[in-house]
């Protein structure tokens, strides 16, 4: 055996060493952006920022953040450089050990990032700096204006290696205490593309329509605004609060696109023999590596009173260390860690002005995840099942088992190329839809297949949200702009259509009587929809829930081979018919009445706005989206699901309508908080101002921001 220094890091995690943060930027600078950039602002609170440059848009881009979501933005980029702890205490340490370790690499790659996304970032923190100068009271009181384009660029890092690595962690904690002893929430997002063939004007359509919690809370909320440099960009979409580029959506004049979420195996762990000479290295191809050692120490509170924690973290030329025992190491490998050119590409799909450019884009492969909807002008619709996915020279272990490895040979390289990920143009039925399921059924008449390279595929799966977008996309034809976001809006509870009648004869059957006898009469005269005056909706959505809870399920579960028309049935009548007789007295119980309207329990409450809800949760088979949770009056509000919707026809000059359900603004007191959530609630939506001359006709404030 031989032993030698450290080898070179493997491809994707390579990083120049060294670099410090840049210093904030001074307020000369800020009033040279503020000179460069105005916000205009429409109803209902929507920014259109025109500017000389992107820096300047950036800076305009972050204070309409700051202005709506000061705190908030304020608070992540702190996280993201790994100091929350010294203002939120000990509840803030594993979040700062986790993001410290981003922010060092944030650090070493900032200086070889792309020009224009350094500005970008640049930008943005310069007027992060400035509103907290000027603004002391809409921030936190610990907030300092010295945020750094660094703090930006690390605040949109890897997503996926985390949870992974505590999937692997938590299989290996309880293989090995095995061995000592002897051992569908329906969440997601809906993207709709339909071809010149289905609609009435012969110009393709495109919805987005992402899911999230409408709490903003600590999390990113949508944000929906509108970015110019003339001769540079012109995109319209919603920009995530905190964030100059991140997840984007919308459109330009000749394009736009939607992401729904994939979740692919971007990640391999490995295990490496420990070299039994000397416990800080590992053995690979012959050779003794020292574990790459580096220490983080963590600042707890701040004054008289302060304190720090301090761990060690191990990086070995494959990737980090998750785990390790006495004789083994365990990495993991992944195509996201380390990745910082994210906005480079989000910025050049904003800029591009066909199909062409728009994949040249996305072949950067900046962006690791999510599938991807496209429409244009020119009539094209495009789907591609985007990821960052390894060409494994093994099968995978996914997220529970580690690759024993001796040799580099033995560790993947490469990526599955672009153009060989699943992907679908134009298909002659002229439409492709993603509700989160697999990429199979993007088009029932095209389907595409797994492909044969090497790789972690996902399974094929077409869950209720699915079909039931298959069902109203084959019924859109001639369809307008208007027609296809009724349609969206559908209240269909596609769960009910597969079982209800199988629920009605095995009640039947067993005699009911009183309450139940007159419940299941309702029931069956129910329209199978969870719109806000539906009588029978509540009553069916309490038996699913418990007939669950008993450990019942269909007669006939999912089936590749019928994709559309299964799961379907019940699979124990007797069951089902118990489930009913529990559901008519809690109904009873919760609601006062078993023959409750869905909407008179399921509100949309949010600030001054008190609606009945029109849909119901992807479990139950409703592609309007809505999860409730009791509120402190018993009744039922919607707190997560259909967020921000937006639909564009790629007219000569696009046409467009949205709805932000949850405001532009996190400020309860701001009167564009709760300005679209009734709309929202009666299945309204906006008009966009995309033109300037849209934009002047709906002009209410014009600003420089920093003034």
């Amino acid at each position: 055996m031989t032993r030698s220094r450290p080898a070179s890091p493997l491809p994707l995690l390579f990083l120049i060493p060294g670099l410090l943060p840049l210093a904030g930027c001074s307020r000369e600078a800020s009033q040279d952006y503020a000179d460069r950039v105005e916000i205009r602002r429409t109803s209902f609170g929507v920014p259109h920022i025109l500017a000389e440059d992107l820096g300047a848009m950036a800076y305009g881009l972050a204070w309409a953040h700051m202005e709506d979501y000061g705190r908030l933005v304020v608070e992540r980029l702190t996280m993201a450089r790994g100091e929350l702890a010294r203002h939120q205490g000990e509840e803030s340490v594993e979040s700062d050990f986790w993001w410290r370790r981003r922010y060092e690499q944030a650090v070493r790659a900032y200086p070889t990032l792309d020009a224009d996304a350094r500005r970008i970032y640049e930008g943005y923190a310069a007027a992060v700096n400035r509103f907290v100068e000027l603004h002391p009271d809409r921030v936190q009181a610990w907030a300092r204006s010295d945020f750094t384009g660094v703090d930006v660029a690390a605040h949109w890092v890897d997503e996926t290696l985390d949870g992974a690595t505590r999937r692997f962690t938590s299989s290996q904690a309880r293989r090995r205490a095995a061995a000592d002893s002897a051992e569908a929430s329906g969440d997601g997002s809906n993207a709709w593309a339909l071809g010149p063939s289905r609609t009435a004007s012969g110009h393709s359509i495109l919805v987005r329509n992402p899911h999230l919690s409408w709490g903003a809370g600590r999390y990113s909320a949508y944000y929906e605004a509108h970015i110019t440099v003339p001769e540079v960009i012109d995109f319209y979409g919603d920009f995530r609060v905190g964030y100059p580029m991140y997840f984007n959506g919308g459109f330009n004049r000749n394009l736009g696109w939607s992401t729904t979420n994939n979740s692919p195996d971007v990640e391999e762990f490995y295990s490496l023999a420990v070299d039994p000479e000397d416990p800080g290295a590992y053995l690979l191809d012959g050779q003794s590596i020292a574990l790459q050692r580096t220490e983080i120490r963590i600042a707890v509170g701040g004054g008289p009173d302060s304190a720090s924690v301090t761990r060690e973290f191990f990086d070995t030329e494959i990737g980090p260390v998750v785990d390790r025992t006495a004789d083994t190491v365990y990495v993991v490998r992944s195509a996201d860690w380390g990745e910082y050119r994210r906005t480079e590409q989000f910025l050049r799909m904003m800029q591009a002005s066909s199909l062409e450019e728009w994949k040249d884009a996305m072949r950067l492969r900046a962006m690791k995840e999510s599938n991807f909807t496209y429409a244009d002008g020119a009539g094209n619709i495009f789907y591609v099942w985007n990821a960052a996915i390894p060409l494994l020279p093994h099968p995978s272990g996914g997220d529970t088992v580690a690759i024993p490895v001796s040799s580099r040979r033995e560790v993947w390289q490469e990526l599955v190329p672009f153009d060989s990920l699943p992907q679908l143009l134009n298909p002659a039925s002229g439409y492709l839809h993603n509700e989160n399921d697999s990429f199979h059924y993007t088009n029932l008449e095209h389907p595409l297949e797994t492909p044969s390279l090497p790789a972690a595929w996902p399974e094929r799966s077409l869950r209720l949200r699915s079909q039931l977008a298959l069902e109203l996309l084959h019924s859109a034809n001639d369809a307008t702009l208007t027609e296809v976001v009724d349609l969206k809006n559908s209240p269909r509870m596609l769960l009910a259509d597969r079982v209800k009648d199988d629920l009605v004869s095995a009640v039947l059957a067993s005699r009911p009587s009183g309450e139940e006898a007159r419940a299941i009469d309702v029931l069956a005269a129910w329209d199978n929809t969870a719109r806000a005056d539906s009588r029978g909706a509540a009553l069916f959505e309490l038996w699913a829930h418990r007939y669950d809870e008993l450990g019942g399920d269909y007669e006939r579960p999912w089936d590749p081979a019928s994709p559309t028309t299964t799961p379907a049935g019940l699979d124990d009548p007797h069951l089902a018919a118990r489930a009913f007789s529990v559901a008519v007295q809690q109904a009873v119980g919760d609601y006062g009445n078993w023959d409750v309207a869905w909407g008179d329990v399921h509100r949309v409450r949010w600030g001054e706005v008190d609606a009945p809800a029109s849909g119901c949760p992807a479990s139950l088979g409703c592609f309007r989206h809505l999860a409730f949770e009791p509120d402190a009056d018993g009744l039922l509000k919607a707190y997560s699901g259909d967020a921000w919707i937006l639909a564009v026809e790629f007219d000569t000059i696009p046409r467009a309508l949205s709805i932000l359900v949850f405001g532009e603004t996190g400020d309860p007191e701001s009167p564009h908080f709760d300005d679209q959530t009734e709309m929202f609630a009666t299945g309204r939506m906006k008009p966009v101002a995309f033109t300037e001359e849209e934009i002047e006709a709906d002009l209410v404030r014009r600003y420089r921001p920093g003034h």
